[in-house]
């Protein structure tokens, strides 16, 4: 559930905060005030793009902060898989905005607007003001149904996709396969120079490390020589470091019968002086046996050349060349034996295409069950919503050709009128009705689904009368059992409320700037009458709220 909401230097608000609690909240205020605002910003919390204007002007920076309190173990698993752990039961979300950037944390930690995106899509289902229009769309509805069969579905349509690409590959390498004599004389001619250029080579793995090692070594080695030379001279000869340790040597070793303590010193020297002749004897084999070798220098740099030239034209690395020259050789004899290739092709094809036929007719089955269960479950819920004589059902047709959905073309079919043949929903819904019949599909997924909290902005618009009524009612059902949050102009849906929030607007040092506060019951009840009177409340008005609000509190009772 959302806990809370901060906001800071965003659009009309200044600074912000709003403790939301359980059931159905409300927020209303007159046309301007900044309700809009207030959703805007949880969008942005969530992880959607910052429009400039957004930023209050002369702020250094927005800030807009959610906290949720977690308690559906399906939820805690998921959050777990993703890395993310609630503290104290909470998921605090915020989003830092400046004038170039902005910075998305969740518990205090930097992420991703895409990581956001997932976990708010796991704790929050946000219907915006006009999102009921894409109900006009054939694609939203598919879309809504493997929403709702998504438990059943994951699995099955992640394997059609998978199958769908397998399929794809093999009609493009068809496409491909199709040459005329010519052509494919000139490719195998090609591919015959490639396959022997890289044979020829007799490539080893690991061969490039080596040569590069001792190209390296024979490069540098007059400078190699020159120190070791040099070092050979510090160490050895008369009046250099192994004369001088061996003298020391001696010295100690003619007064050790005079004092015990010097045996362990003189042992020590006498370590050094071993070590530094094996030394000595070691790098003198070296120097000895590192004379430079013109030829040998020349057959390695040669090598070199034509190993990293076939590494260069075939992947970077000798096993990406042969493994290159594994795929030409594959090619050549398909070209050779070109007659047997397209058949075996077309084999493949035939494979493939059973295999994805049978997957996409599993997934339209899934798809044609739940779409039962889901156009029965929203009609009862269009009827709560007063369409009383509707029928809602869903018609499935087969598309042109496969598609990594599948097959199905589907579509929401409605009739509003008893005797009426059921027809799209764009030649029979006006707009208020879409908003309902959004509002119904939402309750629907919501029942099916473990997102919580329920946003809906403005969504009884182009309703009124005995049809608000209706949707004010499945408004508190569905509170029952989730956190709604709503934003309404609606005297009916507003009376309602189990927590209402007024916004409003007030000029403060010549700028404009939003506030919104928790009403009491008082205060409720006057805005309740401003919604019903608009700018003159009368005593009559304001009787008429308090009727209404005692109303609602006798229909939450009932329905409790």
């Amino acid at each position: 559930m959302l806990v809370s909401l901060h906001v800071k230097n965003l659009a009309l608000i200044e600074e912000a905060e709003v403790e939301f609690g359980p059931g159905l909240n409300i927020l209303s205020g007159e046309t301007g005030a900044g309700k809009s605002i207030i959703i805007g910003s949880i969008n942005l919390a969530l992880g959607e793009k910052v429009p400039k204007e957004m930023l209050r002007e002369n702020a250094e920076y927005a800030l807009v902060e959610l906290i949720f309190r977690v308690e559906n173990q399906e939820q805690l698993n998921v959050l777990k898989e993703m890395d993310i752990f609630p503290e104290n039961g909470e998921i605090i979300m915020s989003r830092k905005i400046t004038a170039s950037r902005s910075v998305g944390k969740i518990n205090s930690e930097t992420v991703s607007a895409s990581c956001m995106k997932a976990v708010a899509a796991l704790l929050i289902d946000i219907h915006g003001q006009h999102e009921h229009q894409s109900l006009l769309q054939k694609k939203k509805h598919l879309e809504i149904l493997d929403e709702y069969a998504k438990d059943e579905l994951k699995e099955k349509k992640e394997e059609l996709k998978l199958r769908y690409q397998e399929y794809q590959k093999i009609l493009e390498e068809k496409k491909e396969a199709v040459t005329d004599d010519a052509q494919r004389e000139r490719e195998l001619s090609f591919l015959e120079y490639e396959i022997n250029e890289v044979e020829e080579a007799q490539l080893i793995p690991g061969e490039d490390e080596t040569l590069e090692s001792a190209y390296r070594k024979m490069a540098n080695s007059r400078k190699i020589m020159e120190a070791a030379n040099a070092a050979h001279n510090m160490t050895s000869g008369d009046g250099n470091a192994t004369d001088q340790i061996g003298r020391a040597l001696r010295e100690l070793t003619s007064v050790v019968e005079y004092d015990s303590d010097l045996e362990q010193l003189a042992e020590q020297i006498g370590e050094i002086d071993s070590l530094l002749n094996d030394f000595n004897r070691e790098l003198a084999a070296y120097i000895s046996d590192g004379e430079f070798d013109e030829e040998t220098f020349y057959e390695t740099e040669k090598r070199l050349d034509e190993v990293n030239h076939l590494k260069d034209k075939f992947g970077g690395t000798i096993e990406a060349v042969l493994a290159a020259k594994e795929e030409k050789e594959q090619r050549y004899q398909q070209l050779k034996d070109y007659e047997h290739y397209l058949e075996e092709l077309a084999q493949r094809e035939k494979k493939a295409e059973k295999v994805l036929q049978e997957i996409c007719q599993e997934v339209s089955a899934i798809r044609k069950r739940y779409a039962k269960e889901l156009t029965k479950q929203v009609k009862e819920a269009l009827i709560d919503l007063n369409f009383l004589d509707v029928e809602f059902t869903m018609a499935f047709q087969d598309t042109s050709s496969y598609t990594a959905n599948g097959t199905d073309d589907a579509e929401f079919l409605i009739s509003t009128n008893p005797g009426e043949p059921v027809k799209p929903l764009g030649k029979v819904a006006s707009g208020g009705e879409l908003s309902r019949i959004m509002l119904a599909i939402k309750t629907v997924l919501a029942e099916s689904d473990q997102i919580e909290t329920l946003i809906f902005d403005e969504i009884d618009s182009g309703i009124s009368g005995r049809t608000a009524q209706m949707v004010a009612e499945k408004m508190n059902v569905i509170g029952k059992n989730h956190q709604v949050i709503c934003i309404t102009h609606l005297p009916q849906i507003a009376a309602m409320a189990d927590q209402h929030f007024l916004i409003s607007k007030n000029v403060v040092n010549q700028s404009t700037v939003s506030n919104i506060v928790c009403l009491e019951e008082k205060e409720t009840i006057e805005e309740l009458a401003r919604m019903l009177g608009g700018v003159k409340v009368t005593d009559t008005v304001l009787e008429s709220a308090r009727e209404m609000k005692e109303l609602a509190k006798s229909v939450k009772k009932s329905q409790s």
